[in-house]
């Protein structure tokens, strides 16, 4: 699997979410300012919780553009087996049976990548069990519904 294409693929659906981010903001900057969104009395807020939603869509905003220039400025590193596993790198683990690729990256936690890798951050459950592990380590991802043990068997 190529990096350099699941980093632009990455780096493409945060641009997506940047411009679903940007047009509701757009959309939250309207309402508060529309003739409608005036108070009747002084009880009525409609106003004030259009213009504290048109904030909490502006640090969205700001939030995915920090992140797409995080990601673009990432160094995509090589691992080798005997490496601990560390920011960008595509691992594989084998979960009752069953095959799973996992890219560590610094945003984009979940999106779910070609060839079915799924990105995973730091702060992340399995980002976490991940992180500092080597190819042939077993560790234990401990849901609340369950615990999955998970063998690590590559390394990318």
């Amino acid at each position: 699997m190529d990096k350099v294409a699941l980093q632009r693929e990455l780096i493409a659906v945060l641009e997506a979410a940047l411009a679903t981010a940007r047009a509701s903001h757009v959309a939250a900057v309207e309402g508060s300012t529309h003739e409608e969104a005036r108070p009747e009395n002084a009880k009525d807020t409609r106003g004030l919780e259009q213009s504290y939603l048109a904030r909490g869509r502006a640090q969205r905003v700001a939030e995915l553009e920090a992140a797409i220039a995080e990601t673009t400025a990432l160094t995509l590193r090589t691992f080798t087996a005997a490496m601990p596993i560390a920011m960008t790198a595509l691992v594989t683990v084998e979960d009752n049976a069953v095959e799973q690729r996992y890219f560590v990256a610094s945003h984009g936690g979940g999106a779910v990548l070609a060839g079915g890798v799924q990105v995973v951050t730091p702060s992340s459950p399995i980002g976490r069990v991940l992180l500092g592990r080597r190819i042939d380590d077993e560790v234990e991802l401990r849901l609340p519904a369950k615990l999955r043990r998970l063998v690590i068997t590559g390394v990318a």
